[in-house]
């Protein structure tokens, strides 16, 4: 039994899988297993991975679904993971060499604890520059919500999640939609769970021009219910006024392009300051949103 799945989420991407893979049999540690959920490629994606299968170089297990969409891909993904710890890994990203053993030694020392509940690194662009911004020094323990919000941390992080706590936080997509973010779940976490700290790059992250990071804004247009819930999460989970403001306002720019303005005032933990914000919220949603 290996003690970490490597999950990658899959979809018309056999053309970036093969530097993932590449990065996978450098690995120092072998301790885990590679498992590709594809999301209804049309490419040659199962061809790909059967050759791999075919090396041994990895323990591989591949599944196929019907295209839902990430998240969908990533409750499959959990669903069949048969190892303690999940790590959700692009097809656009890669791994350092020596990742699996950096994140099984933090394992090792905070796994014990039942209050963590995985652990959160840095993502980098190169092997050692950072996406964003390197963590600040001294921090073991954290919630991903202060790494940002009160450590200051900018850029994507790269995180590794208990499978049982996963399992107790699915991912809930609209039947409409295909996308919610990835921090809907994880501040869920992060209000009944904490992470250990890998002050180190971990992944190496190249966004892809057909990819959700580089489409942001399109994807909260086809996506708005689900862009919704997280900035009422974010809403809710916030101490400062500013960031209550801000998140308020996405909130109704999800309202509006959903055409739901009427029922999202309503049901929000906040009337009079929804109603404040439905003026600049409109405005956006026709100006940045539709870039």
């Amino acid at each position: 039994m290996k003690t970490l799945t490597v999950f990658t989420p899959s979809y018309n991407r056999a053309y970036t899988l093969p530097r993932l893979y590449k990065s996978l049999c450098e690995q120092t540690c072998s301790d885990f297993c590679w498992l590709v959920v594809d999301d209804g490629s049309t490419d040659n994606t199962k061809e790909l991975i059967d050759s791999y299968i075919d090396e041994g170089l990895v323990q591989i297990k591949y599944l196929r679904q019907e295209n839902g969409g990430k998240q969908r891909a990533h409750n499959t993904g959990v669903g069949v993971c048969d190892t303690e710890l999940f790590f959700c890994l692009d097809s656009d990203d890669r791994l350092r060499p020596e990742s699996v053993e950096i994140i099984l030694d933090t394992w090792k020392r905070y796994g014990g604890n039942a209050k963590v509940a995985g652990i959160i690194g840095v993502c980098g662009i190169s092997d050692s520059e950072p996406l964003g911004s390197w963590f600040p020094k001294g921090i073991e323990l954290s919630t991903m919500w202060d790494m940002y919000y009160k450590y200051g941390v900018k850029g994507d992080t790269a995180h590794v999640y208990r499978t049982d706590v996963l399992r107790q936080f699915p991912f809930r997509v609209e039947p409409d939609e295909k996308f919610v973010s990835e921090t809907t779940v994880y501040h869920q976490i992060d209000q009944h769970y904490i992470l250990a700290v890998i002050p180190e790059i971990i992944s190496i992250c190249e966004y892809m021009g057909d990819g959700y990071t580089r489409n942001a804004r399109k994807v909260t247009r086809n996506n708005p219910k689900g862009y919704m819930r997280l900035k009422r999460l974010k809403f809710e989970m916030s101490t400062s006024p500013l960031l209550k403001l801000e998140n308020m306002t996405l909130y109704l720019v999800g309202a509006c392009l959903a055409h739901s303005v009427p029922d999202a005032v309503k049901s929000s933990p906040n009337r009079w300051l929804a109603v404040l914000c439905l003026l600049p919220a409109f405005i956006l949603s026709k100006t940045e949103f539709q870039r």
